[in-house]
């Protein structure tokens, strides 16, 4: 019986062995699959938390981003650093040519005429929309701005579509210069006239700018690139065409 004991033990010491050496290998690999699985959420939880960061940094620019809308010069020649030109509209104005301009084409003793905005339920106005992003260039767009468009006494902050099918803006709040037609605060507001009488202004102002038939003509071009077909400004430019220099009357 002694004799038999210690292979026993032996046996029994031997199997106890192995069968508790199983779950702690079953362990070990469920505890580095475990610690696999940790890492790897830990670093889609860091991607994940960088792009919220990085969008979270877009919508703040986006949020911060200066929008300019222009419907006469500034169509064909912005005159500053921007980040996006977008074509589109704004609703409830048309575009008349009932500005007067002293500075650019033409003179205090002989105006020239550029186009403002005039309420009108039902329209919309052409022209393109400037996005601009940087800090330092929005400050020296808006310095441009307010010297170049310093005859316009009014800034409106608009909304702005793309989609003529759209109820929602494409931005909302992009600025817009306006000459009023409040002759207390805008002293070179000409106002309506005669299509013909108009059309001679034009072709015979000019200012430090350049002949005011030149703006006419460049805004006609720049908005059929655009696409868009404003009659006021066709029939303008047609009726300039026909001038007699000698006589300042149009051809029949």
């Amino acid at each position: 019986m002694d004799a038999i004991y210690p292979q026993t033990q032996d046996f029994i010491g031997s199997d106890i062995h192995q069968t508790a050496l199983i779950p702690f290998a079953l362990v070990a690999q469920q505890l580095d699959h475990f610690a696999s699985r940790i890492s790897l959420s830990i670093s889609l939880f860091a991607v994940c938390s960088r792009e919220r960061k990085l969008e979270r940094g877009r919508t703040k620019r986006e949020k911060m981003a200066m929008w300019v809308f222009g419907y006469g010069s500034l169509i064909w020649k912005a005159g500053f650093n921007y980040d996006d030109r977008v074509v589109g509209f704004i609703k409830g104005y048309r575009r008349v040519f009932y500005q007067g301009s002293t500075d650019h084409r033409g003179t205090p003793e002989y105006p020239g005429r550029t186009v403002t905005l005039e309420p009108a339920d039902g329209e919309v106005c052409w022209g393109v929309a400037y996005k601009i992003s940087k800090k330092e260039d929005q400050e020296v767009a808006l310095t441009y701005l307010e010297v170049r468009e310093k005859q316009y006494d009014e800034k409106a902050y608009l909304d702005f579509f793309t989609d003529p099918a759209a109820t929602t803006p494409a931005v909302s709040g992009v600025m817009v210069y306006i000459g009023s037609p409040d002759k207390r605060h805008n002293q070179n507001y000409l106002g309506p006239a005669p299509l013909e009488e108009i059309a001679k202004q034009i072709f015979y102002a000019e200012g430090p700018s350049g002949p005011n038939r030149d703006y006419l003509f460049h805004l006609e071009s720049a908005l059929l690139q655009i696409g868009c077909k404003d009659k006021h400004v066709i029939d303008l430019a047609n009726n300039v065409r026909r001038i007699r220099p000698e006589t300042g009357l149009a051809d029949s």
